[in-house]
């Protein structure tokens, strides 16, 4: 790679963009509203059960200006959502500084397990247990989402929930391929402990991206 692309990346300034498109925010709590995705390559993390390992691989994306990735974002909605891979291996003040002089709304979805970086309007948390969050991302998390794989993510879960701020909302979501398992087992958890609530991949059920 180039030296001035990697020292835009670097900077993040270029971004490597797996790809970018419009539809329905699937998950968690703003499921059912209509969102611009910005899926950004490049994870560590290595969940077993990732659904898009693709991903993983910065080197396989190209860089992208993050003029580019805004100008395309302004023609479809207000609600930028930054996801990936894991975004915040890079530095995402610049692309959300950018964001903001449009005025659109910004959130990211991340494991957390790197430094904070960006201004954002919201912040999915989705911790993983082979590369935990920074301290810092548990009292900024807006929702907490825990990936429900088999019984030992309901104590997974619950060592989380004590790490993040009282305002936090708590949501338990089955692991897709898992699901059939699984999903009794979060409803009855969910129904003895009501400070949990169920978060379901609703736009796999509605067969969009």
């Amino acid at each position: 790679m180039k030296k001035e692309i990697q020292e835009l990346l670097d900077l993040g300034k270029m971004l490597p963009l797996m790809e970018a498109f419009y539809t329905i925010q699937g998950e968690g709590f703003h499921k059912g509203t209509a969102a611009y995705f910005v899926r950004i390559g490049g994870c560590d993390v290595g969940c077993h059960w990732c659904d898009v390992k693709e991903s993983w691989n910065a080197d396989l994306h190209p860089p992208t200006n993050i003029e580019a990735i805004v100008k395309d974002a302004t023609n479809y909605s207000n609600t930028i959502v930054v996801t990936g891979g894991e975004p915040l291996m890079w530095n995402m003040k610049p692309l959300t500084d950018l964001l903001k002089t449009k005025s659109l709304q910004t959130h990211i979805e991340t494991s957390g397990a790197y430094n904070l970086t960006g201004t954002w309007d919201w912040i999915c948390l989705s911790p993983k247990k082979l590369k935990l969050p920074t301290k810092e991302i548990y009292k900024k998390a807006d929702e907490l989402k825990v990936i429900v794989y088999n019984k030992s993510d309901f104590k997974f879960a619950e060592e989380q929930a004590v790490k993040v701020n009282k305002d936090c909302i708590l949501y338990l979501q089955p692991e897709w391929s898992r699901r059939d398992k699984v999903i009794p087992l979060i409803v009855d958890y969910v129904m003895e402990n009501p400070k949990w609530k169920v978060s379901l991949q609703t736009h796999k059920y509605l067969n969009i991206p």
